[in-house]
């Protein structure tokens, strides 16, 4: 990737917060790399290089600075990937798949060869995809350090080491010193809000973030006993591996971070928590930048001033997600709410620790609704759907995470018994996190882009004005449906601000 040596020494000089994440600078007479933000006395322009991104400057043979913290920088490295194919490796590594597996094997469930995966990587990163897996590994590793009361044992396993000594020695090579000196006295956020086994992570986004919107959206669909929601926090159960646990989110004040609170008892299973929870809240995007691209639209310009930093929501599991679409299809989104519910009262695992503070309840594994009696009082063809979707899952458990374009993928849903254009758009839109999809039938954006005429447009006509918002299309439906739950007679809100994004897109009837 290139960068601009003038532009990128200005932003240093300026310590200007908005290049956070975008870039890292590489001190040949210190060895070190630090984000442009960096307290320190700017360098001399010809003792620096400048990096896309923090593999790259690890690659290059430099340490990560320990003012700074670049383990703290947001995490744009997904988003600045202009190749689709980068971004969804990015995931895949961020879930762990190099920490017991090859390049080979990434590439195969990329469906490319491993040639062409290295030549992507060093093209948009400047760095292998095992030196990107390398200096995750370091830098979540630092961040516990710094910011969890952990044994270095865990420490090491929780960040993908496969051994003690090898955590050791790697800190030993990097910084000359072991793990146990970079640690600091654990400090308040730290505490557990269960006990002591839980821990505190600081999780950075590029500013602006909407986070009553973000709230709002979540609050609205939260399932009882697998969801709570306020205002100002989020929590919910977790399943990986047969391991049941908590999550509790929650908005850093001063920071542009949010602070997540992580109970599980597999600190193995940490990298992968913690990239799915960058995916539910959408940390990991450059909204700024995307917004300036949206308001090139007159039409989108006024609603992106009105909420700057508006995000799509994700989803904290693909499986979870696309039964919850279904469930949503033809009906009101508190009639999906319940039925979600009810979903979860009839074939759900009970928490493992006990019910907390409300949650009760770990939604359902796919093995178990693929053979159970799930009359909910539902048409049989979505109940039919539903168990669609479970025995695909059981069949392929990557079936939402594998290779191909979003024509691909979208090719892939709709092959799924019941799954329109309409669901296969939006669970690659939450789900999938794919930046340009678009569900061009949504009564939602047709009725928000309805004229001063009075004349709705066809879904033909929103998909051809929409070919200047690609390829951020989910962000610009995601203002449409926003702007449409403020002016359109919607549900009451679970919260006082019955105008904080609606975001109510329409259901298409099942197959």
């Amino acid at each position: 990737m290139d960068l601009d040596r003038d532009a990128c020494y200005r932003a240093l000089r300026a310590r200007d917060t908005r290049f956070d994440g975008r870039f890292f600078v590489a001190v040949r007479t210190t060895g070190i790399y630090c984000r442009p933000i960096c307290p320190a006395r700017c360098p001399k322009l010809e003792n620096i290089t400048f990096h896309a991104s923090a593999a790259s400057a690890q690659e290059a043979g430099f340490r990560p600075c320990l003012r700074c913290r670049p383990e703290c920088a947001p995490d744009l490295a997904g988003w600045r990937a202009t190749s689709r194919t980068v971004s969804r490796a990015l995931a895949l590594i961020a879930d762990g798949v190099l920490d017991d597996g090859d390049v080979e094997g990434l590439a195969l469930r990329l469906g490319i060869g491993e040639r062409q995966l290295r030549r992507l990587f060093d093209k948009h990163l400047g760095a292998s995809p095992i030196a990107v897996a390398q200096t995750r590994r370091v830098l979540l590793a630092k961040q516990l350090l710094h910011e969890t009361r952990m044994k270095m044992v865990d420490v090491a396993f929780a960040a993908g080491f496969g051994s003690l000594r090898r955590f050791n020695d790697t800190f030993q090579r990097l910084y000359g010193q072991p793990p146990s000196a970079l640690r600091r006295e654990a400090t308040a956020a730290t505490a557990s809000i269960r006990g002591s086994s839980a821990i505190t992570l600081t999780l950075a986004y590029a500013a602006p973030y909407d986070w009553p919107a973000m709230i709002e959206f979540l609050a609205a669909r939260a399932i009882p006993g697998v969801e709570v929601v306020l205002p100002d926090r989020y929590r919910r159960t977790i399943e990986l591996n047969g391991c049941h646990g908590i999550l509790d989110v929650a908005p850093m004040r001063r920071r542009n971070a949010l602070a997540a609170t992580i109970h599980f008892p597999d600190v193995r299973a940490l990298p992968a928590i913690i990239g799915r929870i960058r995916n539910l809240f959408d940390l990991g995007s450059d909204v700024a930048a995307i917004d300036a691209q949206l308001a090139e639209d007159p039409l989108l310009a006024r609603l992106v001033a009105a909420r700057p930093g508006l995000r799509v929501p994700g989803a904290w599991d693909p499986f979870e997600f696309a039964l919850r679409a279904v469930l949503g299809q033809q009906i009101t989104v508190t009639a999906a709410r319940k039925l979600a519910g009810e979903l979860v009262a009839a074939h759900g695992e009970p928490l493992a620790s006990g019910p907390d503070g409300g949650l009760t309840t770990v939604f359902p594994r796919p093995e178990r609704l693929a053979t159970a009696d799930l009359a909910l009082g539902m048409p049989r063809a979505r109940i039919a759907t539903l168990r669609g979707i479970a025995v695909a899952v059981v069949a392929d458990p990557h079936l939402f995470d594998g290779g191909g374009d979003l024509d691909a993928k979208l090719a892939r849903l709709r092959a799924l018994p019941g799954i329109g254009e309409w669901t296969a758009q939006y669970i690659a839109m939450r789900a999938l996190r794919e930046p340009d999809a678009f569900p061009a039938a949504d009564i939602g954006l047709l009725r928000a882009m309805t004229g001063c005429d009075g004349v709705r447009p066809t879904p033909a006509a929103v998909l051809a004005r929409a070919e200047r918002w690609r390829p951020w299309r989910a962000y610009a439906a995601q203002h449409l449906w926003s702007h449409d739950g403020e002016i359109a007679e919607s549900e009451p809100s679970p919260f006082v601000n019955q105008s904080a994004g609606c975001f109510a897109p329409c259901q298409e009837t099942v197959a």
